[in-house]
């Protein structure tokens, strides 16, 4: 027989604990003195003990876990809490791997502050490309409401273009507009179901702040001046892929319409109807470009040097950078991305 602190110093749980399960009958003590009222255990209860404890690290309730001690718990309930319990700690593993993620980014920025070598940034002229895409609204320019409306697009997009037989002729691209101000102006592809998905292929973009001709928008302000304290503002999100005018017309797109075609000057997404709309997006005639390597969780000291390097050379930004996902491997860190933010000369 142990007393109740000897048997609690071998089970590695203290007395009053130890009361706790005598009192709702989770383990009794072997015997009880009728006089003294000091209770006594025998050492095969160790056995009971250290299920207990084994159960409670799952994260069941004292009350399951004497339901399954006691064996009111079928075999298959058990394996289903399990599961459920599971599910719980990877979803609570990856949401620290992304705040750990936020902190690692955090001290990036910190420590490459006015670090950039201007051999990184190259101005240049990017061509029109014509892009299948699938669109939808963010609540505001910063990556935390980016990423979960992206990514379900670009995987959505890349099954309807399987569906359809179009083959991709180029990487992802990704552009960003002002939103209406009502919620109805999402393009009809974007509204369904699936689109809303999370099963994605494509990268969760955490975009650089952006700024209008005529000053720093407040997304951008905040993005050089707070880091991930991001405008509120909503924006429309476009996750494009670039294809050609051939497959799209062995495809049988029904486009009524040229405005989304090579050649035209519109720059406003036309149905095709196969479940994507198309655009021709016009090209920037004066971009800054900075190539970012990693996962896009990583992308704000990138951003944020890009905005450094345009203001101490002479240059203003004229409108919302562009994402061109050069390669997204499995490996997020051998992502490569190229931001392209339209600038002007101050």
């Amino acid at each position: 027989m142990f007393s109740i602190g000897e048997f609690a110093q071998y089970g590695r749980v203290s007395a009053r604990m130890l009361r706790h399960y005598d009192a709702i009958g989770l383990l009794r003590p072997a015997r009880t003195d009728p006089v003294s009222g000091y209770r006594y255990y025998e050492a095969a209860q160790l056995a009971r003990l250290n299920r207990i404890i084994a159960l409670k690290d799952l994260g069941f309730s004292l009350q399951q876990v004497g339901a399954i001690l006691a064996e009111e718990v079928s075999v298959p309930e058990l394996r289903g809490m399990l599961r459920l319990r599971r599910a719980e700690l990877e979803a609570s593993l990856a949401a620290a791997g992304a705040r750990l993620a936020q902190v690692e980014t955090r001290l990036r920025t910190i420590e490459s502050e006015g670090r950039m070598s201007a051999d990184d940034v190259v101005v240049k002229r990017t061509g029109a490309v014509l892009l299948a895409e699938l669109s939808g609204i963010a609540a505001s320019y910063g990556p935390e409401d980016i990423g979960p409306v992206i990514q379900p697009l670009y995987g959505e997009l890349c099954r309807r273009l399987e569906t359809a037989g179009v083959t991709p002729a180029g990487p992802g691209l990704a552009y960003y507009e002002d939103a209406p101000e009502t919620p109805e102006a999402r393009t009809p592809a974007a509204e369904t179901p699936e689109a809303r998905t999370p099963e994605a292929r494509a990268p969760a973009p955490e975009t650089p702040g952006a700024k209008t001709p005529a000053a720093k928008t407040p997304a951008a302000k905040a993005a050089e001046e707070h880091g991930p304290t991001w405008a509120r503002e909503a924006v429309v999100v476009h996750a494009g892929i670039v294809i050609t005018e051939e497959a799209l017309a062995k495809a049988g797109a029904t486009t009524d319409s040229t405005s989304g075609r090579p050649g035209t000057t519109s720059a406003t997404p036309t149905p095709t109807g196969l479940g994507f709309d198309i655009v021709t997006l016009p090209a920037l005639d004066c971009a800054a470009t900075v190539v970012h390597h990693g996962p896009m969780s990583r992308i704000l000291p990138t951003v944020q040097n890009l905005a450094h390097w345009i203001d101490a050379n002479g240059y203003r930004s004229a409108g919302y950078a562009r994402e061109l996902y050069l390669e997204c491997p499995p490996d997020q860190e051998k992502w490569v991305t190229e931001i392209q933010e339209p600038v002007v000369r101050a």
